[in-house]
């Protein structure tokens, strides 16, 4: 069997973007159990209400759901259990020091297949104002406008 190379995502965190301003981004493996890993496979994964938490200077993300793998057994796993990310120690202190100094919180971003082996990319965030969110959209709006007017010049299609 040939080995797997590059990335194959699974899952995309969108919503978090829109409610967080992101700041420092990790990329970290996660400990898996088999039928997680064949589930994940299948391409099924939702990571919308999961968040990171240091615990005992280890890192544990909580609310990721990986539904339970069709053609499991009994040894199957349970949907939304936490799970352990592994991480350097240099960056697992920092992201505790930031946590607990700034008041960030820690959310999934992307969840990934990475040269066969299973990963998630993890945001140091900062929740955003209504304002803010209303302000990106307005700016994404007139982007997109200020594009199609050129494409239409462009077309020679008068305004």
């Amino acid at each position: 069997m040939a080995k797997e190379t590059g990335r194959k995502l699974i899952a995309q965190n969108k919503k978090a973007r829109h409610d967080y301003h992101i700041d420092d981004t990790f990329e970290a493996g996660m400990v898996l159990t088999g039928t997680e890993v064949k589930s994940l496979r299948q391409g099924r994964a939702s990571l919308v209400d999961g968040f990171a938490d240091v615990d005992n200077g280890e890192i544990w993300l909580h609310g990721v759901h990986i539904p339970e793998y069709t053609q499991g057994t009994w040894t199957n796993h349970t949907a939304r259990r936490r799970r352990k990310l592994l991480l350097h120690r240099e960056e697992i202190d920092k992201i505790a020091d930031r946590v607990h100094q700034k008041g960030l919180t820690v959310v999934p971003l992307a969840l990934y297949f990475k040269d066969g082996r299973a990963k998630v990319e993890i945001g140091l965030a900062r929740g955003k104002k209504s304002w803010d969110k209303r302000h990106a959209l307005a700016e994404r709006t007139a982007e997109r406008e200020k594009q199609e007017a050129i494409g239409r010049r462009l077309k020679g299609i008068p305004d």
